[in-house]
């Protein structure tokens, strides 16, 4: 690998230079940040440097969520973000989710890869001996873009937790290029030797063990005992499939010491259905709309490299603003791309909501002359750059009714996405971490990608609805009253009561997704 040397910015009259090697360089020049006083080996005073100072004290392990057992120079975002980034959450972890954790994490270091409980767990694994030990395993299958894959990882960790399984990850896409270890002293990665992995193993609807499959044909019953299953749970699900939501054959699941699992929607909704878990889910959080937030500053936190695009991007462009808007536009059509009917929902729905200011007139500009001019940084995420360009025109040397002078970003507009490309995904993610540190946000209604980003930020969204017929929606937006994410292919049918499209009768604080027309759940505080 060759290296490239290029002058990087001046200081006090003097030109300093810095080796940077290429695919780095190319992140650092497509995300405009060449003016920045960053340097390879000071990561560490890049991160903080530029930062907002702390008004009150930062509790780095956000109140007991996370445990001190990691070397900081390791995985700078796990204990920089609420030291110098974030805002305190108002959303503080309980006790019970705390202990829990930590006993979590002392069960994956004893059954984890390279352990012995592993090694016996997998001995004759591919020969469908039956396992009976001290550990039980759920496996998560890579599959869909960033947003659907960190909702699913929460939802099968969050199953993890509730029946003492080890969760491992398929690293064949880039999770480890992405994020760090969550768990001390052992890995959340699935080795890539693992028995069921191989090419004989085909995972989707047909597969002779997917549990949806066997429930069908009536090929497995309470007396059944199996190796391994293979849990489907995507928006193309059927009935069968969802039935591994019921206490009945969560009761058969429990006994089977291998799960695999592939998902791309946030079913951690239905999981609250379950009378079993519910009782401790309750206990787990008492706070019901804290699921993801919480779950996600956990288990989620970037890479130095990802971590060094977020604080060079925010220091530069969003650090110095007095309030920072975030707008994600995720266009739903197969000719995606630019459309004037959903650059007028925007604007619409943010001056409707005084998340931004109309254009003075000179009555306006009279009345507001007293108010203190403010900087506003509104942050545009979207594959498509036209949308912050017309917004950065509408307020170009223009004077605003509240006076405040509107400054608009976009780190990257790549038209295509590009799932499973490396750089695609690392700066996908960073850009989920910069909209996760807005103080409001708007997103696109069924965006996974806007779901990940306010829940972790602890924001609750104003969620455009989604366009028909290339007509603007009236109302364009509605403001969500949860913070977390929407499954948005539920069940539909019933186990012991009829808890898929009357499921607020049943349980008062899972209702229905405010973006979607029919369909979805989500967890609620206070109804």
């Amino acid at each position: 690998m060759f290296q490239i040397s290029g002058e990087v910015f001046r200081a006090s009259g003097m030109k300093i230079k810095i080796l940077i090697i290429p695919v780095f360089f190319s992140c650092l020049l497509i995300w405009s940040v060449m003016d920045l006083p960053f340097s390879n080996n000071k990561l560490l005073d890049a991160t903080i440097n530029g930062s907002r100072e702390p008004d009150t004290p930062r509790d780095k392990l956000i109140g007991g969520l996370l445990t001190a057992d990691f070397n900081e120079s390791s995985c700078l975002s796990r204990y920089h973000q609420s030291l110098f980034y974030r805002k305190p959450s108002p959303y503080k972890p309980s006790e019970y989710l705390v202990s829990k954790l930590r006993r979590y994490e002392i069960l994956h270091k004893r059954c984890g890869p390279d352990t012995k409980a592993y090694k016996e767990a997998t001995k004759n694994l591919g020969n469908d001996e039956i396992y009976v030990g001290e550990c039980r395993y759920i496996v998560w299958l890579a599959g869909y873009g960033l947003g659907n894959r960190m909702l699913t990882i929460a939802s099968v960790f969050l199953y993890a937790l509730l029946t003492e399984r080890i969760i491992l990850v398929d690293n064949r896409k880039d999770v480890s290029d992405l994020f760090c270890e969550p768990f001390p002293g052992t890995s959340w990665l699935l080795p890539l030797d693992f028995p069921l992995m191989n090419y004989t193993y085909r995972y989707n609807k047909e597969y002779s063990r997917c549990y949806g499959t066997m429930l069908s044909n009536k090929a497995i019953n309470s007396t059944s005992v199996l190796p391994h299953l293979y849990l489907h749970i995507l928006h193309d699900s059927r009935d069968h499939d969802k039935m591994f939501f019921c206490q009945n054959d969560q009761s058969l699941i429990d006994k089977v010491p291998w799960l695999i699992v592939k998902a791309n929607v946030y079913f951690a909704p239905s999981l609250w259905l379950n009378q079993d878990f519910q009782r401790e889910l309750v206990e787990l959080f008492p706070q019901k709309e804290t699921v993801f937030h919480h779950l996600a500053r956990y288990l989620f936190h970037p890479t130095n490299q990802v971590w060094a695009m977020v604080t060079s991007y925010y220091n530069a462009h969003l650090s110095r603003a007095d309030e920072r808007l975030g707008i994600q536009i995720r266009v739903f059509r197969n000719d995606a791309g630019y459309f004037q009917h959903i650059m007028d929902q925007v604007v619409s729905c943010t001056q409707r909501e005084k998340l931004l200011p109309e254009l003075a007139t000179q009555e306006k500009s009279k009345v507001n002359i007293s108010i203190s001019p403010k900087l506003k940084a509104v942050l545009v995420v979207s594959l498509y750059p036209e949308y912050s360009e017309r917004l950065k025109n509408m307020f170009w040397r223009r004077e605003t009714s509240t006076r405040e002078t509107i400054k608009v970003y976009q780190p990257s507009g790549e038209r295509v996405q590009q799932t499973d490309k490396k750089l695609h995904d690392q700066k996908a993610l960073a850009e989920m971490y910069l909209l996760s540190l807005t103080d409001n946000i708007v997103t696109s209604a069924r965006s996974t990608f806007g779901y990940v980003s306010y829940s972790l930020g602890g924001l609750k969204p104003w969620l455009l609805y989604q366009p028909t017929d290339l007509i603007t929606p009236d109302p364009p937006c509605v403001r969500s009253m949860s913070m977390e994410p929407c499954f948005l292919t539920p069940p539909s049918h019933g186990c012991d009561a009829d808890w898929g499209t009357n499921s607020g009768k049943i349980v008062p604080f899972v209702r229905h997704c405010e973006d979607l027309m029919y369909g979805g759940l989500k967890l609620y505080d206070g109804l």
